[in-house]
């Protein structure tokens, strides 16, 4: 159960009542599990800025990497295996391709995530990226990828109308605002939501700092890396569905 649990967070953050809904489990059960993970430091989880009743639970991919490496070197000598490397391009993809990234104001987290993928990506993913009520581009986003030599001094923040009727691979929303009105994009995209919090955020302690855009940036390049390394092996809409793949459960003996 807990390794259907991180199957499903593999692909995108989650609440609990779409746990519930995609794994057909109670909410008390689903939560022990996650409670477990938690403890295992596998999973974390963040208030949702849409609803502050609610959570996201994600999946911490690096903290899974070690564990899976750890894991082979304790079973035999001879497993001690490479660890994955979330920065790892795939050798050869059939397309680039199409990402679109999403939050409110396409002034900080999209745009950094878009001038990552393209980076990261090597001519392997088209990024762009939209917001739902755009706002000028945040000072600290253009200076925090200057450390990652990426001049973003003249990216302007677009409206997500403007992509309306066109094709992305992956819609990719970062903010917990924009997952609720996303609009929907024809030729069924994989929607993926990574629920970050928005490092301009006012009235935010944690926010509003040079940090708070320091530590958006090492998070979204890790996801980012991940994706890369996803998108090489298993093309977008493989399954033909938005869902994730499901893992089989087990039956009873």
């Amino acid at each position: 159960m807990r390794w259907q649990l991180l199957g499903e967070l593999a692909q995108s953050d989650l609440r609990v009542g779409e746990l519930c809904s995609r794994l057909q489990l109670h909410q008390s059960l689903v939560s022990y599990h996650l409670a477990q993970l938690r403890s295992g430091q596998m999973v974390r989880r963040r208030r949702s800025s849409a609803d502050g009743r609610d959570s996201y639970y994600l999946l911490d991919l690096e903290r899974c990497s070690d564990l899976l490496t750890a894991t082979g070197a304790e079973l035999h000598p001879g497993l001690k295996l490479i660890r994955l490397q979330a920065s790892t391009v795939p050798a050869a993809v059939h397309r680039s391709a199409r990402v679109l990234f999403s939050c409110t104001g396409n002034s900080a987290r999209s745009q950094i995530a878009e001038a990552l993928a393209g980076q990261m990506g090597n001519g392997r993913i088209v990024a762009l990226s939209a917001g739902s009520h755009p706002k000028p581009l945040h000072p600290n986003a253009v200076r925090v990828m200057r450390e990652h030599g990426i001049d973003l001094s003249e990216a302007a923040s677009k409206p997500l109308s403007r992509f309306s009727g066109k094709r992305f691979d992956y819609v990719i929303t970062l903010c917990d605002r924009v997952r609720e009105v996303c609009p929907e994009f024809p030729g069924s995209p994989r929607l993926v939501h990574w629920s970050t919090p928005d490092p301009a955020r006012k009235g935010d302690p944690d926010a509003e700092t040079y940090p708070a855009f320091q530590r958006t940036a090492a998070e979204l390049a890790t996801r980012i890396g991940f994706l890369i390394n996803s998108i090489g092996q298993a093309p977008a809409g493989a399954t033909g569905r938005n869902d994730p793949v499901r893992v089989p459960r087990r039956t009873r003996r």
